[in-house]
């Protein structure tokens, strides 16, 4: 079995360098002609091809390029309206003589739209019916019976995905232009909520200057946070966190000579609560630590615990 794996990843991984090696100017026509486009990519395609189709709609929607998916059995049943004047259409069909996406074509070009195709055959009538062709030729299926198709989807996908990268290459998307399209995410997450919408504001343990270690204990045991604050909301003057605590006994074992003052840290992190999240938590790992204060001017807002979500 080990060994059928290893095959097909090598035929399909052959079939994908002699892909790259058909790539020309027509790529760079292509990125240009969608970049100059003031409309969406409408892709299309049927079968294996429909299902790559919507993967790469959906890789140049989330990457910058308003994409979508049209199956052409419902584009027959009214859906093209969908398609504007301005959109470029994308048909993938490995043979180029699928016969529900030629029956797009005459359309497409009643309505002026600029046809991209990417198929294995620069000679099939929807290539030779498109502005632009790309060229996803390949040797062999990594099916042993050359009926699944394998290599030739995987061709067509990574064609798709070298597409949405180039366009977004070009269009200098970043990080958060991607995370407002993923606000659901980890990424989503990290660049567009900030610290106020996840601090913890309520129950935070509180200590004076004069309490007792076993005072200091208690309170951080309740608390839940691995640390205690030292002072009041309204005037923070310090904290002391479990590796105070270790650290001031190892110093002294006798709990009755350790103070608050000798254990807290008198200028913690104060974070501001409208940072975000991802820089937030790119300093706490910097620094080595599981809270941050939050707040100003020594005035608390809440606690940001790293490990909580």
């Amino acid at each position: 079995m080990k060994d059928i794996a290893k095959r097909v990843f090598d035929v399909e991984i052959e079939s994908l360098q002699q892909v790259a090696g058909l790539i020309d100017d027509t790529f760079t026509a292509v990125v240009q002609a969608i970049l100059n486009s003031t409309g969406k990519v409408i892709v299309i395609g049927v079968g294996k091809s429909g299902l790559i189709g919507k993967k790469i709609a959906a890789t140049l929607s989330s990457t910058g390029t308003p994409g979508f998916f049209l199956h052409p059995g419902d584009a027959f049943h009214g859906d093209l309206g969908i398609v504007g004047a301005q959109d470029t259409a994308i048909l993938i069909s490995y043979s180029g003589e699928t016969d529900e996406v030629l029956k797009v074509i005459p359309f497409l070009k009643w309505n002026k739209n600029l046809i991209i195709s990417i198929t294995g055959n620069p000679n099939s009538t929807i290539a030779k019916n498109s502005n632009h062709h790309l060229n996803i030729k390949i040797t062999r299926e990594a099916c042993p019976l050359a009926l699944a198709p394998t290599s030739s989807t995987t061709a067509a996908l990574v064609m798709g995905d070298a597409l949405a990268i180039a366009l977004m290459e070009s269009r200098n998307f970043q990080e958060e232009d991607f995370a407002r399209f993923h606000p659901g995410g980890s990424l989503g997450r990290k660049l567009l909520t900030r610290i106020k919408d996840l601090m913890r504001v309520d129950n935070l343990p509180f200590i004076h200057k004069d309490a007792s270690f076993t005072d200091v204990l208690l309170s951080m045991s309740e608390g839940k946070l691995g640390m205690v604050i030292v002072g009041t909301k309204d005037h923070i003057e310090g904290i002391i966190t479990d590796g105070d605590l270790r650290r001031a006994l190892l110093k002294n074992q006798d709990i009755a000579q350790l103070s608050v003052t000798d254990m807290m840290t008198a200028n913690p992190i104060i974070i501001d609560a409208d940072e975000f999240i991802g820089q937030v938590e790119i300093l706490m790992m910097e620094k080595k630590i599981t809270n941050v204060l939050v707040g100003k001017n020594r005035k608390l807002a809440g606690v940001y615990q790293i490990y909580n979500q």
